[in-house]
């Protein structure tokens, strides 16, 4: 069983077996942030934010540590990443069995530190998710497993700031390329932001929910 916390949205029509969209928050945030958008996305969705488990203090949480030192200055913790990754296929698990929701319409949204781990997952668990969104993020190559399957047909929703100085627009610009080089179906775009998504991406990211369902 997982042991991570989460806030659900339960479907506004009654489905027998609902689509399910898992939240991923960012760094430093909580499991409230994005569950902001719920209340404007398709009706039939079960939609459910998790919390990560590192806990920051004064309501702050991360899904793995980011240090700093004098030589390699910021770096992620890659053995809790990898350990997050984990415990997030254990929750989809574990939700889609609670709520009986639809196997193959499992969307999973992940923003900035929690997009990362979306394409993550994706790669380790092949086809554990059907469609990845992710905001404000990039592939990072050193959390990737050795070989990624080609039996994956998990499709890609990617979106990042133009001016974003968190996680420089060049990373993301990189997903495209390598995702379309495996063959994967996906979209790429920008909007003139930071960290952050614009209303535009918003209903942009929406619409292809939508598509998807």
């Amino acid at each position: 069983m997982s042991d991570l916390h989460y806030i659900v949205r339960e479907p506004k029509k009654s489905v027998e077996n609902p689509p399910l969209l898992i939240l991923l928050h960012g760094y430093g945030s909580n499991e409230q942030d994005l569950f902001s958008f719920a209340e404007e996305l398709p009706e039939n969705l079960l939609i459910v934010s998790a919390q990560a488990p590192l806990s920051m203090g004064f309501g702050a949480y991360a899904w793995y540590s980011i240090n700093f030192d004098d030589k390699n200055g910021k770096f992620s913790d890659l053995k809790e990443a990898k350990e997050s990754i984990d415990k997030i296929a254990l929750f989809i698990d574990d939700i889609k069995k609670k709520y009986n929701t639809n196997a193959d319409k499992t969307f999973l949204l992940g923003f900035s530190q929690g997009a990362i781990l979306s394409y993550s997952l994706s790669f380790f668990y092949p086809n554990k998710v059907q469609h990845v969104i992710a905001l404000s993020g990039y592939i990072n190559t050193e959390l990737l497993p050795e070989n990624i399957s080609k039996e994956i047909t998990t499709n890609y929703y990617c979106s990042h700031g133009s001016v974003d100085q968190v996680l420089p627009v060049d990373w993301a610009r990189k997903s495209k390329p390598f995702l379309d080089k495996l063959g994967f179906e996906n979209v790429y775009s920008e909007y003139p932001v930071g960290h952050g998504v614009a209303p535009q991406n918003f209903y942009s990211f929406k619409n292809w929910i939508e598509k998807n369902l």
